[in-house]
């Protein structure tokens, strides 16, 4: 008789990597298979304070944590200093987990290690234990593309061994894919070497470790960018993954949510408000801050605006002087929002969006246009293509200081509400992403394959 399956799933400990894995994993446990999720102690102690108690998905799968290695004094936004002592320490911690569970019972023993391409490190652990892989790409398949093409490109004078490009002109790694502009390529950082470096490097390994996967799950659906798909080998496009169509699925937020802002959004106009998330990473300095909060005052549009206690570089110092009392009734402010719950909303008109991979997904998928402020990696290009390929939005252009004003702001928000054609785009591309989803659809086929093949494995 053989195994019953048993996956374990382990994201990277941030939030556009755990909601997306906890969907998955989610989703997984509804077929019956048993899952245990894998996050460090100081993100499942985030995550269990966000999930609501009488959530569904909580008894479908079983939670456990592991060290990082980084101690409670340290600073967790050092990027190098974190991701080396959690090189060093969790590949054996990982390990020790897997091996525990293995010997506990026959029948509890680990079948599928699904591990996010970013700590690719578990690919590893679970290839030298003998355990069935499968790669999750948290990102667009362009990006995954990309890495196939890098070795290519420096043999080609394209790109130097840093990955810095040759000449001023696009990078292209095919004809029916959107080229790269030079400094907007996902390991781009202007000004920071250091962590271009690193990014680089992390984009050069991700071929080795797809290469020693069983499966390349993608949060993706073929038809969003059949170009990159086809450059993939073995890609599965299972996405997009969601959670506002079923009760069970878990958001995987690491903040607790304001449910107050769905109760707000009910009772503004259908198609009126401009909803507004740069994510859970990107920041801006005050002169930025107070420039949006005037962008969205001048509008004259009901807004519902997410601002995290560290979204201004530093301290906020304050919102501008008299504007919450000017925008009574019209504006709510919350520190974090269910977000596919809002965007599924009939009173939202537009998404101002930092263009995240999940946020993108997400938008689409709700038919909502956007309005696209980039900040960093991957999110250029994933807003090339959303004004650019799929035509569902706007960009949000800096001044010659690098600031995005409010004349920005109102000007380009009054555009996109009057665009007829962005609007048609927008909701194409929904049916067609949830078309993907149901029986029959190629994301639907693509996880009904995947489960039938890890059964058998």
């Amino acid at each position: 008789m053989s195994k019953q399956p048993h996956v374990l799933v382990i994201p990277y400990p941030a939030q556009g990597h755990v909601a997306p894995l906890l969907k998955l994993a989610t989703k997984i446990a509804e077929h019956g298979i048993k899952v245990t999720f894998v996050n460090t102690e100081f993100i499942e102690a985030k995550v269990m304070a966000s999930i609501p108690e009488k959530a569904e998905g909580w008894s479908l799968i079983k939670f456990v944590s592991i060290s990082d290695g980084i101690e409670r004094d340290d600073d967790r936004k050092d990027f190098d200093k974190t991701r080396n002592t959690m090189l060093r320490v969790m590949p054996g911690n990982l390990k020790d987990l897997i091996e525990k569970i293995n010997q506990s019972s026959d029948c509890e023993q680990i079948t599928c290690v699904i591990a996010d391409i970013s700590v690719r490190w578990a690919l590893e652990v679970a290839q030298n234990l003998g355990v069935s892989r499968a790669a999750f790409i948290p990102y667009g398949p362009e990006n995954l593309a990309l890495s196939f093409h890098v070795t290519k490109m420096i043999e080609d004078g394209i790109l130097d061994s840093n990955g810095n490009p040759m000449n001023d002109g696009l990078i292209s790694i095919s004809e029916g894919t959107l080229p790269w502009k030079r400094n907007e390529i996902c390991w781009s950082c202007r000004g920071n070497e250091k962590m271009q470096k690193i990014l680089f490097e992390s984009i050069c390994a991700v071929v080795q470790f797809v290469n020693i996967s069983n499966w390349v799950l993608s949060n993706s659906f073929y038809e969003l960018d059949p170009s990159s798909c086809d450059l993939v080998p073995n890609i599965l496009p299972i996405g997009p993954l969601l959670a506002s169509n079923n009760s069970r699925h878990l958001a995987g937020s690491l903040r607790p949510e304001d449910s107050t802002c769905l109760s707000w959004l009910d009772k503004q106009s259908i198609g009126s408000v401009i909803y507004v998330s740069l994510g859970s990473t990107a920041t801006l300095n005050q002169q930025q801050f107070e420039e949006l909060a005037l962008g969205l005052e001048s509008s004259s549009q009901p807004f519902l605006w997410v601002v995290r206690s560290d979204l201004v570089d530093g301290s906020l110092t304050g919102f501008p002087d008299g504007f919450k009392e000017r925008i009574t009734g019209r504006g709510k402010i919350v520190e974090w929002a269910a977000q596919e719950k809002v965007l599924a909303h009939p009173s939202v008109a537009c998404f101002v969006s930092h263009c995240g991979w999940n946020s993108t997904l997400e938008g689409l998928s709700m038919g909502v246009p956007f309005l696209c402020w980039p900040y960093f990696v991957d999110q250029y290009q994933n807003r090339n293509y959303i004004c650019e390929a799929w035509k569902i939005g706007l960009n949000l252009c800096p001044d010659g200081n690098g600031i995005v004003t409010r004349h920005e702001i109102q000007t380009k928000v009054t555009k996109l509400l009057s665009d007829e054609g962005i609007k048609r785009n927008a909701l194409k591309l929904k049916e067609t992403a949830i078309n993907s989803l149901v029986e029959g659809g190629s994301s639907f086929e693509n996880f009904e394959r995947f489960i039938v093949e890890m059964k058998s494995s």
